[in-house]
C-alpha cells in the first residue's frame, strides 16, 4: 500500500491566514477613518490661509498692472518735460547768442554813435543862429486837436507837419520798448498790458499825440503801425485817406495807437511798400522809428542779423519808397545800432525831409 503524501500547508493554516489579512485590513480602515478626520481638521486652516494669499495674489496683480499704466503716464509725462526744457533751453540760447553778438558790436561803435550826437548838436546849434530868433506863429483856431505837456515844451526846428496828404509810420516792433537791447529782449516777454507802459513807447505815442495836433484843417491824413507787416490804426482804412477835419477819426486813432502794445521785428520795406500803394500818393511822410530793419517782406533765415544786413534790408526798403516824396525822420536811438543815425539822416537829405532826435522831456 502506497504512501499518502504530507501536505505542508492545511486548510485550517489558509484560514488562519486570511482571518488574519482580513483583520489587519479591518483595523487599517478603523485607524484611516479617524486620520482622515483629524487630517481634515488640520488642513482646513491651511486652505483657508491659501485662500487668503490667494486673494491677495490676485489684488496684487491687480495694483501692479495700475502701477504699470500710472508709470506709463508719468514716463510719457516726464518726456513732454525735457522735450518743454529742451526748447526752452534752446531760446535762452539764442537769446544769449544776440545779447553777445550785440554787446561785442556795441563797444567798438558807441564811441561813433557819440560823436554823431555831437554833430547833431552842433548842427542844431547853427540852426538856431541862423534861423535869427523869429518865433514860429500860430493860427489860432486852426488845430484840429489840442495837446498839453508839461513844463517848457520843446518845439522840433525843421519838421513841417504840412501837405494835402500827411502818412504817419509809426513802428511798433519790440524794440520800441527799451532804449537797451537787454531790456528790450526782457519787455517783449511781458503781457500786453504791461508793453503797452513802457517808457519809450509812451514816449513815441505821445510824439504822435503832439504832431497830430499840426496838421492842416484842410488836409487829409492816415497812420500805420508797422512791425514785420504794415496795417492802419482804424481798421477797414487800409489805402485810404482820411479828413483832418474829421477830428473823431484822428483822435481814435491816436487812441487806437495808445492801445497797440509794441511786439515782433522790423520791417521798414513793408511800411514804405504800405506808402507806395497809397492813391493817391502822399506828399508828406513822417516816420517814428528806433533803428535799422531786422527783416524785409520775410522773416529772415539766420537767427542773428549783424548790421552790414540790416544796412542792405536798409537800402531795400529805400528802392520800395514811393518817388519824390519828403519823408521826415523822428528817431529814437537804440543801443547797438550806431549805423542807423546816418541811415535815416541820408534818408532825409535825399528826400529833402527833416532827420530828428527828440529831446528825453519832449513833448
Amino acid at each position: 500500500m502506497a504512501r499518502r503524501k504530507t501536505e505542508v500547508f492545511g486548510l485550517s493554516f489558509m484560514d488562519c491566514i486570511c482571518c488574519g489579512f482580513g483583520a489587519t485590513i479591518l483595523i487599517f480602515v478603523i485607524l484611516n477613518s479617524g486620520a482622515s478626520k483629524r487630517a481634515d481638521k488640520q488642513l482646513s486652516p491651511l486652505r483657508a490661509e491659501t485662500d487668503r494669499l490667494e486673494q491677495q495674489v490676485l489684488e496684487g496683480q491687480a495694483n501692479l498692472v495700475e502701477l504699470r499704466n500710472t508709470f506709463e503716464q508719468v514716463r510719457q509725462q516726464n518726456a513732454t518735460a525735457q522735450g518743454l526744457s529742451t526748447r526752452l533751453i534752446d531760446v535762452v540760447k539764442q537769446s544769449q547768442e544776440e545779447l553777445a553778438t550785440y554787446e561785442r558790436e556795441t563797444i567798438a561803435q558807441r564811441e561813433h554813435l557819440n560823436k554823431l550826437q555831437a554833430d547833431l548838436r552842433s548842427l542844431d546849434e547853427g540852426a538856431k543862429r541862423l534861423s535869427g530868433g523869429i518865433k514860429s506863429r500860430e493860427v489860432p483856431g486852426d488845430k484840429v486837436r489840442s495837446f498839453v505837456g508839461n513844463g517848457d515844451r520843446q518845439y522840433l526846428t525843421g519838421l513841417k507837419v504840412g501837405g494835402k496828404r500827411i502818412l504817419f509810420l509809426v513802428d511798433g516792433s519790440a524794440s520800441m520798448l527799451a532804449d537797451t537791447i537787454v531790456n528790450a529782449v526782457r519787455r517783449r516777454l511781458l503781457p500786453a498790458a504791461d508793453r503797452v507802459r513802457a517808457d519809450k513807447w509812451r514816449k513815441a505815442v505821445k510824439a504822435v499825440d503832439w504832431l497830430t495836433t499840426q496838421i492842416p484843417r484842410d488836409s487829409q491824413f492816415q497812420i500805420y503801425v508797422f512791425n514785420t507787416t504794415a496795417r492802419p490804426l482804424l481798421p477797414g482804412t487800409d489805402g485810404a485817406w482820411l479828413a483832418a477835419k474829421d477830428g473823431t477819426s484822428l483822435g481814435q486813432a491816436v487812441a487806437n495807437l495808445r492801445g497797440t502794445a509794441p511786439e515782433g521785428g522790423t520791417s521798414l520795406e513793408a511800411a514804405f511798400a504800405a506808402a507806395a500803394a497809397m492813391r493817391p500818393p502822399p506828399d508828406n511822410i513822417i516816420v517814428l522809428t528806433d533803428g535799422l530793419p531786422t527783416q524785409g517782406m520775410t522773416p529772415p533765415r539766420g537767427r542773428i542779423v549783424s548790421g552790414g544786413d540790416r544796412l542792405k534790408l536798409f537800402d531795400r526798403a529805400m528802392r520800395a519808397l514811393p518817388r519824390g516824396v519828403p519823408v521826415n525822420i523822428l528817431l529814437f536811438p537804440m543801443e547797438g545800432d550806431p549805423m542807423a543815425a546816418p541811415a535815416f539822416w541820408k534818408l532825409a537829405i535825399v528826400t529833402r525831409g527833416s532827420f530828428l532826435t527828440p529831446s528825453k522831456d519832449w513833448p
